[in-house]
Parts: structure tokens; sequence; C-alpha cells
């Protein structure tokens, strides 16, 4: 999975950057450019906080972006210990749309920092591809799921679904597809 790599830190200053990340999160996912005053406000703290925390709005987004991606890989876990592995699959899709869709207003800056290298090109990648697989593996021993199929297809047609479609006006569309794909890999 992926971790976010953060140094350890004062324990309000933590509670700061979480807030921080939670206040940029709903900003960058409500669809504008949001100004940075307005997400440390949001926060509850002032903007040489935002600033010690994230030198630059790409740094922001990096850390969103991190944040984001690490809760999703987790989920997958957390989705196994509560459902049955094929509907932990469906669920988990779910989480991978609203993930995947609440990006779209982050695209230039996240195209910046993927660009720079910040963000190593296949860390998203090898993380879904790493949770998809967990949730295939539960679902093949459970014999709820197919033995027979790789988790990188199962991505590929994924983020295919999430490029056929216009993100979150489209997101019935999404979810029938995405009915789809779950009962393909049904046993």
């Amino acid at each position: 999975m992926i971790s976010e790599e953060v140094p350890p830190q004062r324990a309000d200053a933590r509670r700061n950057r979480d807030r921080l990340l939670r206040a940029a999160a709903a900003a960058f996912g409500a669809g504008d450019e949001p100004a940075l005053e307005a997400v440390a406000a949001e926060a509850g703290v002032g903007i040489g906080t935002l600033y010690r925390h994230f030198p630059s709005r790409e740094a922001l987004v990096e850390a969103v972006y991190r944040s984001e991606l690490h809760a999703l890989c987790e989920k997958a876990q957390d989705l196994l210990a509560a459902h049955e592995p094929s509907a932990a699959l469906r669920q988990w899709m779910g989480n991978y749309a609203d993930f995947v869709t609440t990006k779209r207003h982050m695209a230039d800056t996240l195209r910046a920092v993927f660009t720079a290298g910040a963000i190593p090109s296949a860390l998203t990648r090898n993380a879904v591809t790493g949770a998809v697989a967990a949730i295939l593996a539960a679902g093949a021993e459970a014999k709820s799921l197919r033995a027979d199929v790789d988790p990188d297809d199962v991505v590929t047609a994924l983020l295919g679904v999430f490029l056929a479609t216009d993100g979150p006006a489209d997101r019935a569309r999404i979810d029938r597809l995405l009915d789809l794909l779950a009962a393909g890999l049904r046993a």
C-alpha cells in the first residue's frame, strides 16, 4: 500500500495539518481552485500555518492526493472486514470513482505535481492495483469472486469507465458500468 510520509510532529501541529488537509480536500472537491487563504480559514488556522505545512499550492495538492490515496487503499481492508468480498469490491469501486471524479478539479495542479516527479507515475497504479488484488484474493478464497482475474486488468477497466464518463455529472452511468464490471468478476 501507500504511506502518507508525514514527518513526526507535535500533536497540535499534526491536528492543524489534518484540518488543513480536510479543508483543502473539501475545497478542491467542490469544483473550484480555492484561494489558499480560504482553505486556511476553513481549517481554523492562519495562512502562515498553512504555508508552514505546505509551502505552495502544489505541495498542498500533493499532500491531499497522497492522503486520499492512502485512505482509499486502506478502505479495501476495512470493507473486507465488514462485508463479503464481492460486496466489498463493488463498494470499493464506488469509493474509487469518488476519488477519481473529485480529482478532476485539481487536474492542472496535479499534472504539474506529476510532471515535477513529486508523485511517481506508478505510485497510484501500484497502490490501487494492490487494493484490488487484496479484495480479489479474499473473494477467490471465499469463492465469491473469480480466481482467474488479473488485478491490473480490473484497474484498467475501472480507468476506462472513468475516462468514458463525465465525472460527478455522470454518476448514474458510472454506477451502472461499475455494476456490470462487478457482475463480471463474480464467481
